[in-house]
């Protein structure tokens, strides 16, 4: 198996890449273009303990992340989040793109609000084909921010800076979530195909005789299914239909509940099992938190 250089900080990235010695030790903003071609270990599979944003304009060809190979376009955002396993790009690839890459050290954020609030940006965890694509406007008011950032951790380290920064960076963020909701809407054709077919699987899965063995089934199932990450299936849903993943498939385990526990004597136990839940009490905990009622009661009344 090949080697998986670990990149532990910004210091060290600086000089794998022969950039010059970073202006702050927890976060960077660098262009392709300051890259020293030479120091760049072509195809090498990396991990970083950073969060990693790359903007991609100006160039064709593709990037590795995980075990695939994905298409770029201009004016691409993509995220990746600390431990995610990248391959770098070319030589060429890199001469030839006109954008920039972004990284901070969780350590920066680690006392902030936003460091307990990073796991809402859940496009860290989409896959490399969800990258967002900017528009003309967006890309500029992406661009201003970015110029502000590092301008403001490379020239006025005081006091105010690290408010400041995180300020910045969470702006940059917020913008990004903002442009994502607008692909999501742009995209509201092909989003609904995958609301069907998301719909069409959850069915198929419930309907299936054997769901003692199969148990319940996970969020990240569904994502492998339709081929999109997990977090990226339940932000499309919660934009379609206003619930999560999660949501639906307990929607239609209390429909399944609620059906079993009036048209049959079966124990809650019994029911449990059957649809594939690992213990009755977690049948029970599911249910009267969403009808406010102990399955018995909910018999009882009905």
């Amino acid at each position: 198996m090949a080697e998986v250089i670990k990149i532990a900080s910004i210091t060290d990235l600086h000089q794998r890449l022969g950039l010059v010695p970073p202006k702050h030790p927890l976060i960077t903003v660098f262009s392709d273009q300051e890259i020293q071609l030479d120091k760049v270990k072509e195809n090498t599979r990396f991990i970083s303990e950073m969060y990693l944003i790359l903007f991609k304009e100006g160039v064709s060809g593709s990037i590795g992340y995980g075990r695939n190979s994905y298409d770029f376009q201009h004016g691409t955002l993509i995220f990746v989040a600390p431990g995610q396993v990248m391959t770098s790009p070319t030589r060429e690839m890199i001469k030839n793109n006109k954008g920039w890459s972004l990284l901070f050290h969780p350590d920066l954020i680690r006392k902030d609000q936003l460091g307990s609030e990073i796991d809402k940006y859940t496009f860290f965890s989409y896959e490399i084909t969800e990258a967002l694509h900017l528009s003309a406007d967006e890309q500029e008011y992406i661009t201003t921010i970015i110029t502000q950032l590092k301008k403001e951790y490379s020239k006025y380290l005081d006091q105010h800076s690290q408010q400041l920064i995180i300020s910045n960076l969470e702006l940059f963020l917020n913008y990004c979530r903002r442009f994502y909701d607008r692909q999501f809407y742009t995209r509201s054709n092909i989003n609904q195909d995958t609301v069907a077919q998301f719909e069409k699987l959850l069915k198929d899965y419930f309907n299936t005789p054997n769901l003692r063995q199969t148990g319940l089934p996970s969020v990240s199932y569904f994502g492998e299914k339709l081929n999109i990450s997990s977090n990226y299936l339940s932000d499309l849903l919660k934009k379609e239909t206003g619930k999560s993943t999660r949501s639906h498939i307990n929607d239609i385990l209390i429909d399944k509940i609620k059906t079993a526990l009036l048209s049959s004597s079966a124990s809650i136990s019994e029911i449990a099992y059957s649809l594939g839940f690992d213990y009755p009490q977690s049948l029970s905990r599911l249910f009267k938190s969403k009808t406010g009622h102990s399955p018995k009661e909910y018999r009882n009344m009905n």
